[in-house]
């Protein structure tokens, strides 16, 4: 299928959870999705017997700013040979996106990764806990209002 034909199948199935989408002008075709829905959404995308979207390549977190931080899946059909990009928003206050671990197993790190380095809570996972800072490091380094610390235990933290 192509980008195009993957989202008008994504609107006719979904309707208003499709947020925005974009096939032409862009590096990597997407489709936004509200986030409540991601679960239901990335479950159709990897059954659908047209879609077979069954690899997820990247799960990245995202501080998007003006309030907001985003979740960025880029996925792949095996069979189909064919790709899209699906993005959501949410508010940094509420930075909760419904997890797709049990849809893809590979989004178990990934989500971590993303919740660790972001701060986006992945409600349902089923092992939400930091992987590449220590348990007691204070905050999520990669949103844009992140302080370093000047010290970590004691010991000066070099940037």
């Amino acid at each position: 299928m192509t980008p195009q034909e993957i989202i008008e199948k994504l609107k006719s199935t979904f309707g208003e959870i499709i947020t925005d989408a974009k096939a032409e002008g862009v590096v990597e075709p997407f489709v936004k999705v509200k986030a409540e829905s991601m679960k239901d959404v990335a479950l159709f995308l990897r059954d659908d017997t047209d879609l077979q979207l069954d690899f997820l390549m990247c799960l990245s977190g995202i501080d998007l700013g003006k309030g907001n931080l985003g979740v960025v899946y880029n996925l792949a059909s095996m069979n189909k040979k064919h790709k899209m990009t699906i993005k959501v928003e949410v508010p940094r206050d509420k930075a909760e996106v419904p997890s797709v671990e049990s849809v893809w197993k590979t989004a178990n790190w990934h989500e971590r990764e993303a919740y660790d380095l972001v701060g986006i809570t992945f409600t349902g996972h089923p092992d939400l806990r930091r992987i590449l800072l220590p348990t007691d490091w204070e905050g999520h380094p990669l949103r844009k209002d992140y302080k370093v610390p000047e010290y970590y235990q004691g010991m000066k933290v070099p940037y």
